[in-house]
């Protein structure tokens, strides 16, 4: 169903989804590149705004609808886990298993004791095909990797058979373990995918953790010739993985991005020409954040909104970021105060706001921190919404030019 290029689009409030589909439609249509759109929306994201999993699939179908896309699409359960996933399984075709909590927790000592007997004859030097790199197996390796692992796969295998009991039709499964502190090894990637096709599994992507830092709405921060290094090793592990144990042949790389990671995106498409390869590419938050920049953009009432949007959200700053202190760099003391803010005209805060790293007035800060602030757009119920729908010629315009422009095309495209 995914293909070899797939994207992921968050949207948060809902009303973007057609949108969305114009920019992946715009890049079938001008370069006949066929990237499948997946509506994703967490949990979180849910519980926050006071939608379910069935507003997203809604928004799907009318999006599909509206502009006669024929080809398949998807609607994402985010990062779930096995305590929330039951009201995804009706309405999702795309199921992302977050395991990343049970990463180094202690598992069953039998799974262990198997394991470990189940590897008796690898140990040794092991080369994989376009890695000059040769690894060594070790029992140490193997204990460790058993610590660290086991348990999140049999969580992940848990969570599969519940969700395929219960559905009805296709769906497409992803295995995510971003959300750490280190990045796995290609060896230990190798194992993680070899223990998943043994449990039987059908993983169709895969999100790594990458070195580097990933914060909500700005671009990568870190080494590149790392992450470049890093990227194609995983492209080589998934290639040899698939081969070895028999795992679905259009297996690839997930990248959970925070949304608008630019300077990656070049060196991710030259990977992917050289390796034959396709990728899953998940953004989430830069639909919400161009809902804000159109709304100042259109002045009046839309850039009221949006000055009362920060203002209550300055005085909330914990509360809002708290839930996402790992994925932000922000200084408190950096950002503007309120009645700054509040005489700030509409061409500045979009300047401020727009991604555009090179212009003078960008604010990775204040974005950032926006990026964090749609529960206060969600507390103005009807009246937010209503103006996104009475601006959303210049919001919808503002959405399809960022995915297609400052994404879809240095990604997917290469121009």
């Amino acid at each position: 169903m995914l293909g070899r290029y797939s994207l992921g689009i968050g949207d948060r409030f809902g009303q973007q989804g057609k949108a969305q589909l114009a920019s992946i439609q715009k890049a079938k249509h001008k370069f006949d590149r066929l990237i499948i759109p997946v509506w994703n929306k967490s949990h979180r994201e849910h519980q926050i705004i006071g939608t379910t999993p069935g507003d997203v699939r809604r928004e799907a179908e009318e999006a599909v609808a509206a502009l006669h896309w024929k080809a398949p699409y998807g609607v994402d359960a985010d990062h779930i886990t096995k305590d929330i996933v039951d009201p995804y399984i009706p309405c999702s075709n795309f199921f992302t298993i977050d395991v990343a909590d049970y990463i180094g927790e202690e598992g069953r000592a039998a799974d262990k004791e198997n394991f470990i007997r189940e590897q008796d004859n690898v140990t040794g030097s092991l080369s994989i095909p376009g890695i000059a790199e040769h690894f060594q197996v070790t029992d140490a390796f193997l204990s460790d990797w058993a610590d660290q692992y086991l348990e999140p796969i049999r969580q992940a295998q848990e969570i599969f058979e519940h969700i395929r009991s219960h559905k009805q039709g296709t769906a497409v499964f992803e295995i995510s373990m971003d959300e750490v502190d280190t990045p796995q090894t290609p060896l230990e990637l190798y194992f993680i995918l070899k223990m998943v096709a043994r449990k039987g599994i059908p993983v169709n992507t895969i999100a790594p953790k990458f070195t580097g830092d990933f914060y909500k709405g700005v671009d990568y921060v870190g080494n590149l010739e790392t992450f470049v290094k890093e990227f194609e090793q995983d492209l080589l592990v998934l290639a040899y993985a698939k081969e070895r144990f028999n795992l679905p042949a259009d297996l690839k790389i997930s990248i959970h991005s925070g949304s608008d990671k630019f300077s990656l995106y070049p060196h991710i498409h030259r990977l992917l020409k050289k390796h034959d390869a396709g990728i899953h590419l998940k953004t989430a938050g830069t639909t919400w954040l161009e809902e804000l920049i159109g709304l100042a953009d259109a002045g009046a009432s839309g850039l009221a909104m949006v000055k009362k949007i920060y203002s209550e959200a300055f005085g909330r700053y914990e509360e809002l970021t708290a839930p996402y202190e790992t994925v932000i760099n922000i200084k408190h003391e950096r950002l503007p105060a309120p009645p700054t803010f509040a005489e700030w005209s509409g061409q500045t805060i979009v300047s401020k706001l727009e991604h555009e790293p090179d212009k003078p007035l960008f604010d990775a800060q204040l974005r950032q921190f926006m990026h964090c602030a749609y529960k206060i757009a969600a507390e103005q119920g009807d009246s937010f919404i209503r103006l996104l729908k009475e601006h959303s010629k210049v919001i919808g315009g503002r959405v399809t030019h960022n995915l297609y422009n400052r994404h879809i095309r240095p990604l997917f495209v290469g121009r």
